[in-house]
């Protein structure tokens, strides 16, 4: 038991830390794990769903608390509320670990830590929670459907209310639905290093389970992995973890086709919000020596990072320069072919692979960001020369944040559509809407909520 209760332990201490930094629960899970790697793969594997477990379900969790606590959740000191979310997601989703057990272990947890005088009121909601598990009221589909798919999917009320708005009904419960799938782990394959093929085949010796990619060639799927700078061939470069959905912007931007419109021997290419590297990478990786890829970012920090995975997949072509996208920069005047802005959002489109977003954004942040968005698109516009290309994206489903700001953006800047719908995988061409707008939603494609909008510069002005 006291190898069960370390494990309680370690995943509370991740919670909490969580909760009081207000960090996202995977940066600290995965800070955690790495320096306690004695751990066993099977106690690694109960303190991650432990943890992603109870932040998953954490609005449904404290609907259930707060159905049979004489003291709401929200007002329960940060690591109570910790413990009790803990109990409950051991009663409802481990079937693996007895509801008894779950109870005794809390309270173990509350006095360990400190907190004697709260153990009978931990202890009280929990044998509460568990002699009534099956008699928990949910909200009625047909009398609050918010209110129903907001408890059934775990999703804060305000945005199921959004989404509703945003998207109607159908594609709402596929959104939600999807935000609580477990994904596989996609990576970008170096083929500058190492074939699709080869990878493949070097992975699954390795006892890791690969798919081919769903939309794009070079891309794989994996299962079955412990940590990623463990897996074969990371350290190597040859793969970049990165989603399907924003490998498109590589295809969105036609690359290749830009540089034969020219006389040049390279495009110049901009990368305003870069790290951690994947899109800059990509259009590096992609064009070798036919294009000068400059990466951008906000800190030293960030920067760094994009740094450390150029070097890692040998990218020359390639500079990184700290700049502040916010700030305008008279030096870039008419200067790149392809200005990428893949640009800060409420994140909607991620959430099954960062399930705490959820918790993290504010309704009153959706028009900032937006507003947010279009003073570094204003700053983009200008770094476009006459005739070249600008790709707008974010990982959201707001329209404020992406269709409305496209559409804003043609009204204000000397821009016009582009078309990229021919450059699209066969099965997604449906979601591009008016050939230079593309709109993916979680749970229609087997890939993350992505937004790409194209346009070119009027090369008369």
């Amino acid at each position: 038991m006291a190898e069960k209760e370390n494990t309680r332990l370690l995943a509370l201490e991740i919670l909490l830390e969580a909760e009081k930094k207000n960090i996202f629960v995977k940066d600290a899970l995965h800070k955690q794990l790495f320096q306690k790697q004695f751990l066993s793969k099977q106690d690694r594997a109960f303190v991650t769903r432990l943890v992603e477990g109870v932040t998953e379900y954490q609005v449904r969790l404290d609907y259930v608390i707060d159905s049979y606590s004489t003291k709401k959740i929200d007002k329960c000191k940060p690591l109570i509320r910790c413990v009790l979310r803990m109990g409950v997601y051991q009663m409802l989703y481990m079937d693996s670990v007895p509801d008894e057990a779950a109870c005794n272990e809390c309270v173990r947890l509350a006095k360990k830590k400190g907190f004697h005088n709260l153990a009978g009121f931990v202890n009280g909601v929990l044998r509460n929670v568990e002699r009534h598990v099956q008699d928990i009221r949910f909200p009625e589909e047909q009398e609050d459907l918010a209110g129903y798919l907001s408890i059934t999917y775990s999703m804060p009320l305000w945005i199921v209310k959004k989404m509703l708005v945003w998207h109607g009904e159908e594609k709402t419960r596929k959104m939600l639905k999807a935000s609580l799938e477990v994904t596989d782990l996609t990576v970008r394959v170096n083929e500058e290093k190492i074939s699709v093929k080869e990878l493949m085949e070097k992975l699954t010796a390795h006892g890791i389970e690969v798919k081919e990619g769903y939309y794009v060639k070079d891309a794989l799927h994996l299962n079955k992995i412990n940590y990623v700078n463990r897996i074969p061939g990371f350290k190597q470069g040859e793969f970049f973890v990165q989603d399907e959905s924003s490998m498109l912007l590589y295809l969105a931007g036609g690359a290749i086709h830009e540089l034969e419109k020219t006389d040049k021997q390279e495009l110049k290419i901009l990368d305003l919000c870069a790290a951690p590297g994947g899109k800059c990478t990509h259009f590096a990786q992609k064009m070798g020596g036919s294009a000068l890829v400059e990466a951008r970012d906000v800190s030293e920090k960030k920067v760094s990072l994009i740094e450390e995975n150029r070097k890692r997949l040998g990218l020359d072509h390639m500079k990184t320069v700290i700049w502040d996208a916010l700030v305008p920069d008279t030096t870039r005047k008419d200067w790149a072919d392809i200005v990428i802005a893949d640009l800060p959002c409420s994140g909607f489109g991620i959430i099954s692979k960062k399930n705490d977003i959820k918790y993290h954004i504010k309704e009153t942040q959706l028009t900032e960001l937006a507003n947010l968005q279009r003073t570094i698109l204003t700053n983009a516009a200008s770094y476009v020369k006459p005739g070249g290309v600008l790709l707008y994206s974010t990982c959201t489903v707001n329209p404020e944040e992406n269709t409305e700001n496209a559409k804003w953006f043609l009204d204000h800047f000397p821009f016009e559509k582009e078309q990229m719908v021919q450059l699209m995988p066969e099965a997604l061409k449906e979601f591009v809407v008016d050939g230079y707008m593309m709109q993916l939603l979680p749970g229609e494609t087997a890939c993350d909520g992505f937004f790409i909008a194209k346009f070119r510069k009027k090369k008369e002005i």
